[in-house]
Parts: C-alpha cells; sequence; structure tokens
C-alpha cells in the first residue's frame, strides 16, 4: 500500500452549530429542522429537532469511530423538517474527510445544501470537524 493513502483509525468529533437560511418545506410557519450523519449507512446519527426555526441552532457534537482504511470517507449530511408525519427532506451534503484526516487540520466552514441541479442553494449548516489519531 502507497504510503499516504490509508487512514490511520481515530476518532472523528463533528460540531454541528447551527444553520441558517433553510429552505421552508411547509406552506405555514417554519420549519422543524434536524440533522441526521453517517460516515456509512450501518450507523447513523441525529441531531435533537429545534421548532420553527430556518436559522436553528443546535451546538451538538457527535463521534464517530474511524477504522484504519480506506481514504474515500466522506461525512453524509442530511436536513429535514420535522411534520406530524414523518419528514421532508430539506438539503443533503457530503464533507470529503481525507485533508482533514491525512491532513490533521480542522475543518471549520458553512456547509451548502445545494438544489437538485445546484443552482441556488437549500441553506447552509456551520460545521466543525476534527479529526484524532488513536
Amino acid at each position: 500500500m502507497v504510503f499516504g493513502t490509508s487512514f490511520p483509525a481515530g476518532v472523528l468529533t463533528v460540531t454541528l452549530h447551527e444553520a441558517k437560511d433553510l429552505k421552508s418545506e411547509d406552506l405555514f410557519g417554519k420549519n422543524d429542522p434536524y440533522v441526521e450523519m453517517w460516515l456509512d449507512d450501518d450507523y447513523k446519527q441525529r441531531s435533537s429537532e429545534v421548532s420553527n426555526s430556518n436559522n436553528p441552532v443546535w451546538n451538538e457534537t457527535f463521534t464517530f469511530n474511524i477504522t484504519e482504511g480506506s481514504s474515500d470517507k466522506k461525512l453524509y449530511l442530511k436536513v429535514l423538517d420535522k411534520d406530524l408525519v414523518g419528514s421532508d427532506k430539506i438539503g443533503d451534503a457530503k464533507v470529503d474527510l481525507k485533508d482533514i484526516v491525512l491532513g490533521g487540520g480542522e475543518f471549520n466552514e458553512w456547509v451548502k445544501l445545494p438544489a437538485k441541479l445546484g443552482l441556488s442553494s437549500h441553506g447552509e449548516i456551520l460545521l466543525t470537524i476534527q479529526f484524532a489519531a488513536n
């Protein structure tokens, strides 16, 4: 294996700070947004819901254990609007973890939730992502 192409084992810490300008999915009122995040489908984590806000503040932290291996890992994010029955998707995004994990850097950025064709935005979420090797 070529050096630098494999992720070391460690812990990924993701802090979900806030969102802004979320697209309203409801005809009346504002969203009741929450965020699902995962590295693979087997282990999804979910934030709390913020009632009646298109600019919610969570300030919640999640941790993911990363096993040593392939460097094509991404953090998947889906922002949803909780309704009485089910949930509507507001938007989704993904963050490539390669530079964060292999570069030892910290990611602290607004992540856009692009519309279907990427022509407009369904809002943005502010994340801090850190990686600590075991």
